[in-house]
């Protein structure tokens, strides 16, 4: 099995190749990866002391942001090396300054990891959630590298609990510890002969609670608020801003809206503005303006939108309509935005807990979607009921960081 493992790892590597010809995003992909051992040999010398993260996106790194930081406080001397599978994840994060190197992960072939592994040389490997390279794993555990996985999820549909998956399981055996996010992911990996778990939490929530103590400062966005109610719309999709956009047309101009869509290419963002009635501005125009004139604000950029939710009276997350699900929901309820939602939330853990306690309404279509909306803005005791349910949940799950912290040596 392990062979085939390979072998598609290789014919995978080879037509991703062909494909990056006809796609921008795989493109990245590709040629990202084409100078990743050139950029390992000039800034990591044999002499140097290494620890190594790897994260398959932006959400993954976001996550293992709070031990990466914890790390390098612990560890000054070493330099610390960030990996991303993802070019969403790269491309957004390669200019951070909490890593020495950044850079994409090679595939995972024989090849690649053996020689990744030796010019980087970590004294410390972590995995964030998942993303279980057999081949990196297995020159991890030869070396006897401590390797660790943070904030990792455990799900019956993964290949570690299928009768045939033995290759992967074996796998695990290169991991010190496992740092899982709930008992049920504890349950699981010690049903498969693995004990060398620790429930510490999930660190998204120290991560979103240390937002807090960050300036959120946004002036452009202060003078569009003018000290009226916001309902700050996150992340965004075609379907949700159907609803959205009709909501927003009757809504009276005493409440404002702030939509930071998904994916912001003009055509989508035109699409979105040619359905809304309301006056309306972009980011990218907002430039001699005075925004407070207007009921809308598009923001066609990225990297704003945690510290817009400080702004907000009352948060939609996106992604409610689709695949894989919602977005990030962990950010607004840090603020103590009660949070509304579409119907596909049931793979957010954090999503089903904050519905289950009521500090997350879902919606359905546009009526559910009114009600809602109108009641949080009218009614003071549903609105701070909701608020202190969002507000407390981030207070009551953080402390995952100081608990990983405990055991990595």
């Amino acid at each position: 099995m392990l062979f085939l493992y390979n072998l598609v790892v290789s014919i995978a590597g080879f037509f991703l190749k062909i494909v990056a010809i006809f796609s921008p995003k795989i493109k990245l992909f590709v040629n990202g990866r084409k100078n990743v051992f050139s950029i390992l040999e000039d800034k990591i010398k044999p002499t140097d002391k290494t620890i190594w993260f790897h994260s398959a996106s932006l959400g993954e790194y976001e996550q293992g942001l709070p031990v990466i930081e914890k790390i390098k406080e612990k560890y000054p001397s070493h330099k610390i090396i960030v990996t991303f599978f993802s070019p969403s994840g790269y491309e957004v994060r390669k200019n951070n300054t909490v890593a020495d190197v950044t850079i994409y992960l090679p595939l995972d072939t024989k090849s690649n990891a053996k020689r990744f592994l030796k010019l980087a040389h970590p004294e410390l490997a972590f995995f964030i959630k998942y993303e279980f390279w057999l081949n990196y794993l297995k020159e991890l555990e030869n070396s006897k590298t401590p390797t660790y996985l943070i904030s990792g999820i455990f799900r019956d549909s993964q290949m570690f609990f299928k009768w045939y998956g033995g290759f992967y399981r074996n796998a695990l055996k290169a991991f010190t510890y496992f740092f899982v996010q709930n008992e049920e992911s504890k349950e699981k990996i010690e049903a498969i002969g693995f004990h060398n778990v620790i429930v510490s939490g999930d660190t998204r929530f120290d991560r979103v609670n240390a937002i807090l103590e960050r300036d959120n400062t946004l002036d452009f966005i202060e003078n569009f608020k003018n000290n009226t109610p916001t309902i700050v719309i996150g992340s965004s999709w075609p379907k949700d801003e159907a609803l959205l956009a009709e909501y927003i047309n009757e809504t009276p101009s005493t409440v404002k809206f702030i939509i930071a869509p998904h994916n912001i290419k003009a055509d989508q963002i035109s699409s979105l503005k040619s359905q809304i009635t309301k006056s309306t501005v972009l980011f990218s125009e907002k430039q001699g303006l005075d925004l407070s004139n207007y009921q809308v604000f598009i923001i066609d950029t990225v990297g704003l939108l945690t510290k817009i939710y400080s702004y907000g009276t009352i948060a939609y997350v996106g992604g409610g309509f689709g695949n894989p699900g919602i977005h990030n929901i962990l950010e607004p309820a840090t603020f103590g935005l009660p949070i509304v939602i579409g119907p596909n939330y049931s793979n957010f853990a954090e999503a089903v807990q904050l519905v289950d306690i009521g500090g997350c309404i879902v919606i359905s279509n546009i009526d559910e979607l009114k009600q809602s909306l109108d009641r949080l803005l009218t009614d003071e005791n549903f609105f701070t009921e909701k608020s202190q349910i969002c507000k407390s949940y981030i207070q009551d799950y953080k402390g995952a960081t100081n608990s990983i912290m405990k055991i990595v040596s």
